[in-house]
């Protein structure tokens, strides 16, 4: 008897592409594998718009029209091209003759792209609207078309890999070089390469031994590092963040948590130290993403200098205080005459030299090229060797952006990405989707590769209740 072949039935689904989603992902297309895929020519307006920019939506969308210029080879984006992935791309024209009522502004181009994706579904077509912006999510939905967010390299915050377990013990086991539990936690769970387990005492939390997994069942116990600076850590998770700074052998750090915990200052920290005392590298890059909380870094006063000095300023706190504590352990006070004695006036303007000298001694050293600060859109293109890199605010940068930053990275160097991924300025990021936990997902288990993720505040009990409350 001969046996009929089922052939498979083409599916009648079509995902609609709104235009953020492929300045989200320039590979956006390719994502939706034996699926059809459409974007109305309204993005295509949109895209030609940005594509002069200098910023990242300028530099994806230049890469979108060079996909679909590739794409176009291959047939008529108007009919629909095969894509490699077994699904079709295909670019919808403004609908002529809707015989429904349409109650938005079609001034809009997000509106012309859900009038595309409307009618499709009029046509009998199982619609998808993709979407990174909430609101045309939203008003798809109010449209009775059935919205999602783009979801390629989402990472729940339920799965987000933090770095470090904790496992509660008796104490006596803490007088053991090695505890049992370490035994018992590798017989009944994965660890992944450089996971910190804390054990601590089930009676004192202040009692811990702390150590890292370096795989093939072996742990490395973790302590300060030694420094000449008098700055230790305030607790556990520092720890854990100095021991992977320090590492030569990580090349990338990712140190994530709200604010007061310390990211920006540990990061800092093991940058200047090892670059000033330990001659590890040759100087600190430092940078982030120019979303400031007010206004655009072109508005701010004064020429390209002052307006780094303010983007940045939150580093230069860092540095200040970084320097002000490493000398306070040596407080050798400056040789004065009769003359400076008397300018130096009262006790009060005393201190006002003393943090100006402070303030001198960091451009000097920025001036003799130990510490560099750059936007992100110069480091574009560069390889970058013998480095300590430091990108604060990473959680405001896409995967695709944080990709860029560490392909940057060249011989003996080593990059840091901090953030707070609960404070997100983007409006087409969140928790899940942002480029610091995404990357930090992406890397788990790879020797190169450490992070932590700071849960206690130690900037004042003020700064830990607003992040809690507010």
């Amino acid at each position: 008897m001969e046996k009929k072949i089922k052939k498979k039935k083409k599916s009648n689904k079509v995902y609609v592409l709104d235009t953020n989603v492929l300045i989200h992902d320039p590979m956006a297309l390719y994502s939706f594998a034996d699926s059809a895929v459409a974007l109305p020519i309204i993005a295509l307006e949109e895209l030609d718009r940005f594509k002069n920019e200098t910023t990242d939506r300028g530099r994806n969308s230049r890469n979108v029209i060079r996909r679909m210029d590739d794409l176009r080879l291959n047939g008529s984006l108007r009919e629909g091209v095969r894509l490699d992935n077994g699904g079709t791309f295909q670019v919808l024209f403004n609908p002529e003759g809707f015989s429904g009522d349409f109650p938005l502004s079609l001034d809009i181009a997000d509106n012309e792209i859900l009038l595309s994706a409307l009618a499709l579904k009029e046509q009998g077509k199982e619609v998808c609207f993709v979407s990174k912006d909430i609101n045309a999510r939203v008003k798809a939905d109010i449209l009775g078309i059935h919205a999602e967010d783009y979801l390629k390299g989402k990472v729940e915050q339920e799965e987000f890999y933090k770095g470090w377990l904790e496992v509660f013990v008796p104490a006596v086991q803490l007088k053991k070089e090695y505890p049992d539990a370490l035994g018992v936690l590798l017989q009944e769970k994965k660890l992944f390469l450089n996971e910190f387990v804390l054990v601590t005492s089930q009676h004192n939390t202040h009692n811990y031994k702390l150590f890292r997994y370096l795989g093939q069942n072996k742990f490395k116990p973790v302590f300060a590092p030694k420094l000449s600076w008098p700055m230790q850590p305030r607790n556990a998770q520092q720890l854990m963040a100095l021991d992977l700074l320090f590492d030569p052998t990580i090349q990338f750090v990712s140190l994530l948590g709200p604010a007061g915990t310390g990211k920006t200052f540990l990061a800092v920290l093991a940058g200047l130290y090892q670059v000033l005392k330990q001659d590890l590298y040759t100087k600190m890059l430092v940078s982030r993403p120019v979303i400031p909380l007010g206004p655009d870094i072109g508005y701010l006063p004064g020429d390209l200098q002052e307006k780094m000095h303010s983007w940045m300023q939150p580093i230069y706190d860092n540095v200040d205080l970084i320097m002000h504590n490493s000398k306070s352990k040596t407080p050798a006070k400056p040789k004065e005459d009769k003359d400076d004695r008397a300018k130096k006036g009262s006790k009060r303007g005393g201190k006002k030299q003393e943090y100006e000298a402070q303030l001198s001694g960091l451009d000097q050293i920025i001036k003799q090229g130990k510490v560099s600060l750059e936007a992100i859109t110069y480091m574009r293109g560069r390889s970058i060797p013998f480095q300590y890199v430091l990108i604060d605010e990473v959680q405001n940068l896409s995967p695709h952006e944080v990709k860029t930053l560490i392909s940057r990275i060249g011989q003996d160097s080593k990059i840091v990405l901090a953030g707070d991924p609960f404070q997100i300025d983007s409006p087409y990021l969140d928790f899940s989707s942002n480029g610091l936990v995404v990357g930090s997902n992406a890397f788990k288990n790879h020797a190169v590769f450490g992070t932590v993720f700071l849960e206690n505040s130690e900037r004042s009990e003020l700064s830990r209740l607003a992040g809690e409350l507010l």
